[in-house]
């Protein structure tokens, strides 16, 4: 069987960066910037999620328990086969420890760290966005709780505590280990 001329051979493997970190931490923001300082794509996973379901990630959210939703989650994470890609996950991701094995042989992890308040703050602009909380959960009761899963999973960690996205962007980018299709100095 001859492969058809009109189709191109596989790139070599390149990898991507995936950004984890809480609602709110600026993960699409940073990444959409860090994937122009790299001349990649960019991927939110949310968006794939809201796809999927043809609504929006906190009608999905709404309708599935919280269990069911990380599931779900966990499926779509499982399923991003891409290369050259800065990937936005969902701030629940790391709660599936099989998601993040597989987001880990994509490449990087790196942990957008941001602190409660500005998380707060964000949250309360955008009350809308989707955020996977059990019944009788605060905020603070999963950003402590996720903040340990996310120092767990990363390859690196940005503390953007005091960054523009932009700065974020060009510091991830300067700290990522050396990577295949990654832009030279």
């Amino acid at each position: 069987m001859s492969t058809p001329e009109h189709l191109l051979p596989p790139p070599p493997a390149c990898p991507c960066v995936v950004l984890i970190g809480m609602a709110g931490a600026g993960k699409s923001t940073v990444g959409m910037a860090l994937a122009q300082t790299l001349g990649w794509a960019f991927m939110d996973s949310d968006y794939l999620m809201e796809a999927l379901y043809a609504d929006r990630l906190q009608s999905v959210t709404d309708a599935l328990s919280k269990e069911a939703f990380l599931d779900l989650e966990a499926v779509v994470l499982g399923s991003i086969r891409v290369q050259r890609t800065v990937i936005a996950t969902g701030g629940s991701a790391v709660y599936r420890p099989q998601a993040m094995a597989h987001l880990a042989t994509l490449g990087p992890v790196v942990f957008l760290d941001v602190p409660l308040e500005t998380i707060e703050e964000r949250i309360a602009r955008n009350p809308d966005r989707g955020l996977a909380i059990a019944p009788g959960q605060t905020l603070a009761d999963i950003f402590y709780e996720r903040e340990a899963l996310y120092n767990h999973y990363a390859t690196l960690r940005c503390d953007a505590r005091q960054k523009t996205p932009q700065q974020c962007a060009r510091w991830i980018a300067e700290h990522l280990p050396p990577l295949p299709g990654l832009p030279t100095a």
